[in-house]
């Protein structure tokens, strides 16, 4: 769809649609969830999503073939830009679906797009991804989870840390080291395991926040089955890299109007509080609407290339801006900021936006390491010096 009258004409449509269903019980869901936000109404945010689903509003980048829409570039951004504009909820289902989905439809064999694609467009199964753990956070490649070959199973054996959402998913993809000896890259594998199993324990971790958005996954020698491996056993590297490639994609055009909003509700709060009135602060907040301009520019620059190491200088740039929008935040709040409202430890919403953003410039990949991808994979620099090399 190039034609620019028809895309304005598509934007309607969702525009329109989330309209007419964003009413009743669902009126009640606009602006919830989120990172730092996740256990906000999930149960009536699943059902709202499962009402996307049977409408045809997930997975709308998806081939047809495949359970999706087929839509172009263009209209996944026209998608993600009016839903995020609408005030509708944050996703339930994101990680099968921005994730594991692509990755199946690139890597996975038929009988494992035939098994999961279908539930992930429904929305009937919920994901989790097992890539962290205590001592491979972003350093990715020390991943020590194993798995062991028995029969027709695949028997893990390990600890995951961070994993979102895992409390509530039904399923992980786990990136587990398949060749005994192996190090760093090699012999890893990239397996599909059901979380509901004797031998998986979830525990959620209290945030600053005091909520629980990740999890700690222990794996004693659970199990799944033989052919529940993406790609080829002891290729999962490669499989886990392209997966990383499309959590940074076009919903990231979405995630920006969220970004836009809470820097318009920042600067409402500082007039409201009289900060406003601080030239030094005024010039912070012009500065993060053009640093917002900037992130847009380059994610839409990114989107029409081939996916590539370049995808790093976007997560760079968005956590960095993303976490000073925290600490605007309390600086418009003013000496409020450093007092929570109730008892034992009640947050608002510009509290809890500045201590969850504090993690913004770790998770999904620091930005120590993501300065070395940028500086080896871009740039060509020299690698760094390291120990075991």
């Amino acid at each position: 769809m190039n034609d620019g009258r028809a895309l304005d004409g598509f934007r309607r449509e969702v525009a329109d649609w989330l309209s007419a269903n964003l009413v009743g019980e669902f009126a009640q869901l606009r602006g919830l969830g989120g990172p730092g936000r996740e256990h906000e109404a999930f149960d009536l945010r699943l059902a709202w999503e499962r009402h996307l689903a049977a409408a045809g509003w997930t997975c709308v980048g998806w081939p047809a073939e495949f359970g999706g829409r087929g839509l172009s570039l263009a209209e996944q951004v026209a998608f993600h830009e009016e839903y995020a504009a609408s005030g509708a909820p944050a996703r339930v289902g994101h990680l099968g679906e921005q994730l594991l989905g692509p990755t199946l439809i690139a890597f996975g064999t038929p009988e494992q797009r035939a098994r999961f694609l279908p539930r992930i467009v429904a929305v009937e199964e919920l994901w989790c991804q097992g890539y962290s753990e205590p001592g491979a956070g972003s350093d990715l490649a020390a991943v020590a989870t194993s798995a062991v070959r028995e029969g027709d199973h695949w028997v893990i054996t390990g600890q995951k840390v961070w994993t979102s959402l895992a409390h509530v998913a039904d399923w992980c993809f786990v990136l587990a080291r398949t060749e005994p000896g192996s190090t760093r890259h090699r012999g890893l594998s990239y397996l599909l395991v059901p979380l509901k199993q004797d031998g998986v324990t979830v525990r959620p971790i209290r945030q600053l926040t005091g909520t629980s958005e990740f999890n700690e996954v222990f794996f004693d020698h659970a199990r799944t089955a033989a052919d529940a491996v993406v790609g080829e056993p002891g290729q999962g590297w490669t499989v886990a890299m392209a997966t990383l490639g499309f959590e940074r994609g076009v919903s990231t055009l979405g995630q920006q109007i969220g970004f836009r909003r809470e820097l318009d509700g920042i600067v409402e709060e500082a007039k409201r509080t009289g900060t406003f009135d601080d030239p030094v602060l005024r010039a912070d907040l012009a500065r993060a609407r053009i640093g917002l301009r900037v992130l847009r520019a380059h994610a839409l620059r990114t989107l029409a290339a081939e996916p590539g190491p370049e995808v790093a200088v976007g997560k760079l740039l968005w956590a960095q801006w993303h976490r000073g929008l925290g600490e605007l935040a309390m600086r418009a709040r003013g000496a409020r900021s450093l007092v929570a409202e109730g008892q034992p430890y009640e947050l608002d919403e510009w509290q809890r936006l500045f201590l969850f953003t504090r993690a913004d410039t770790i998770y999904g990949g620091s930005d120590e390491i993501e300065r070395n991808i940028i500086a080896e994979r871009v740039l060509g620099l020299p690698k760094e010096a390291r120990h075991d090399r």
